[in-house]
């Protein structure tokens, strides 16, 4: 749960799309978000966030493509300052294609967060052990741990998109927008050049 908690690029996604779009339009985002953080959990019960976690050039790769989404993604919200509010979209097939942006969105931002197999590489290891258990329960663990991951945001998501009218005067959306891409922005170039 703590770890959910952290601040970080996911925490400013999922406040900006539920202050903008509402709670329901953040749902897809936080399961990209679940997915992502799931991938690597398997990745740790197979061994492989092991390798990326002492692999230099694999890390670095990682980190710097995690870099680059987290820039384009604030300066994306940064060209969104000058854009009038859109209004709900009707048609199923431009919500259908949201709802999947959105969750890459979310699915990318953990895939390419170094700090995920970092964190599932020293963590999981701890409570499964090792052995022919240790792939169950790690997938186990990991589920545990994506339900409280995806309890958290969703409330998070929930609060924020109650506040929603409030977020959708134009002034505070630029605000919003402004300070949400000046985080995730601050957070890619911290990440590029950062060791983790």
């Amino acid at each position: 749960m703590i770890s959910a908690m952290v601040p970080g690029p996911t925490t400013a996604l999922v406040i900006r799309r539920s202050a903008l779009s509402g709670t329901r339009a953040t749902l897809p985002v936080v399961a990209g978000m679940e997915l992502g953080l799931y991938s690597w959990v398997v990745a740790s019960g197979l061994g492989l966030s092991a390798l990326v976690a002492v692999s230099d050039a694999a890390f670095v790769v990682i980190r710097v493509v995690g870099a680059v989404v987290l820039i384009a993604l604030g300066v994306q919200a940064w060209r969104q300052l000058r854009e009038p509010m859109h209004e709900v979209v009707v048609d199923e097939g431009a919500v259908r294609a949201t709802r999947r942006r959105a969750a890459s969105i979310g699915l990318l931002t953990n895939l390419t967060n170094p700090k995920l197999p970092v964190f599932t590489f020293a963590f999981y290891p701890q409570f499964v052990g090792s052995g022919p258990d240790a792939l169950p329960n790690t997938l186990l663990l990991g589920v545990l741990h994506i339900l409280i991951d995806a309890m958290w945001f969703t409330l998070v998501a929930a609060f924020v998109g109650r506040a929603r009218t409030f977020f959708a005067r134009t002034r505070v959306r630029q605000w919003l927008e402004g300070i949400t891409g000046a985080v995730l922005i601050g957070i890619g170039v911290r990440m590029a050049v950062s060791e983790v």
